[in-house]
């Protein structure tokens, strides 16, 4: 490592930045250890486990929606600098990052040969789980780097979203032919890739000055697309009027655990 680097971990290090470093790793430490809700997959029924996950797919959507409403785009626009054109163009860019993402990866999908199933559908899985997990892990860094009250939400409203992820990967490598344990693992060992997401922000926090007046807004634009066009969609292919309402009323609650969260100094 060069001299310019050290100066630059020193900086990192330096100030506030120790209990940022701490408080950070230690959200995205519990974070990854959801990865290991997947061995609910084993001790439910799937019509038990598809019930619960709708209701816990719609508290996520709400909290990311409140994160993204009520927390993150508010403290872009109580910022020094304000709502500007870097704002403006990071929210955007979040949401079409996402967008790429998605796309890279379900093209992926559906260029997978058909006799060949198995290992490459579990292994883009891991993959795409593993690029996700560490964006996780730099969007809570970035938001720990601004306050520790909008580091705390964000890391809720990540962890809430991962619970029916995490639920969902399990199976798809279970489906395609790994054992429970191993697919358990392997799941874990993607996950861990949230703290390398945050401890790489951490860093770069030193190196670039006001790298959160990016990744806030960034954060908040792939919270919406997620909420918007993965998980609410979701919730449509049930479309009764009593599981409608339950949803409803999950979404409202996720939301409303992030209006709570308001309350925090």
């Amino acid at each position: 490592m060069s001299l310019t680097s050290w100066n630059y971990l020193a900086t990192a290090l330096s100030v506030k930045m120790p209990e940022i470093w701490a408080a950070t790793l230690v959200a995205v430490v519990v974070i990854s250890l959801i990865s290991l809700v997947g061995v609910l997959t084993l001790l439910l029924r799937p019509d038990t486990l598809r019930r619960g996950l709708l209701v816990l797919i719609s508290f996520a959507a709400g909290a990311l929606l409140g994160d993204a409403f009520l927390h993150l785009i508010p403290e872009i626009a109580e910022s020094k600098d304000g709502f500007d054109s870097v704002a403006s163009f990071s929210l955007l860019g979040g949401v079409v990052s996402f967008f790429i993402l998605e796309k890279v990866l379900h093209w992926h999908h559906s260029h997978v040969p058909s006799e060949e199933v198995l290992h490459p559908v579990a292994i883009t899985n891991l993959l795409g789980d593993g690029l996700h997990n560490f964006l996780d892990g730099a969007i809570v860094a970035g938001a720990f780097l601004v306050s520790p009250k909008l580091g705390i939400a964000t890391a809720i409203a990540v962890a809430l979203h991962e619970i029916p992820q995490e639920l969902g990967d399990f199976g798809i490598l279970v489906h395609a032919g790994m054992r429970p344990s191993r697919a358990l693992g392997f799941n874990l060992l993607s996950s861990l890739a949230a703290i390398l997401g945050a401890v790489v922000t951490l860093y770069l926090a030193g190196a670039i000055d006001g790298v959160e007046r990016v990744l806030v807004p960034l954060t908040a634009g792939g919270f919406v697309y997620i909420a918007s066009t993965d998980l609410i969609p979701e919730l449509h292919k049930e479309p009764e009027a009593g599981k409608s309402i339950v949803q409803l009323a999950s979404l409202l609650g996720g939301v409303g655990v992030m209006a709570m969260l308001l309350q925090l100094d």
